[in-house]
């Protein structure tokens, strides 16, 4: 199972200039209260997870801590928004950007 590293999110995040000023001590501060940045956030957080692969969920609350405190929250959203599915205690990717092998953007 590919690691989910919280790195790669937070550059990809710091990059974006609609996204930047969610950050703060480390890692995401606050989470965009307008439903577009926060559906722009996600699809970023999403990018962490290879299609195809199940993830436990103690696995996802720990890869989401390392973004924001509140991970409970960050993994609802990605349910609710439907980045992610979950069922039996495990999580998969099921929506956001999918992005080519050479790093084009959508």
């Amino acid at each position: 199972m590919p690691d989910l590293d919280p790195a790669p999110i937070l550059d990809a995040v710091a990059s974006d200039p609609r996204l930047r000023v969610f950050l703060g001590n480390g890692g995401i501060e606050t989470i965009p209260a307008k439903h577009s940045r926060r559906l722009l956030l996600l699809d970023e957080i999403a990018q962490a997870f290879e299609p195809g692969v199940r993830y436990r969920e103690r696995d996802v609350s720990l890869f989401l801590v390392g973004l924001h405190p509140d991970y409970a929250s960050l993994r609802r959203y990605l349910v609710d928004e439907e980045f992610l599915t979950r069922a039996g205690g495990q999580y998969w990717r099921t929506g956001g950007t999918v992005r080519t092998s050479s790093g084009d953007e959508p």
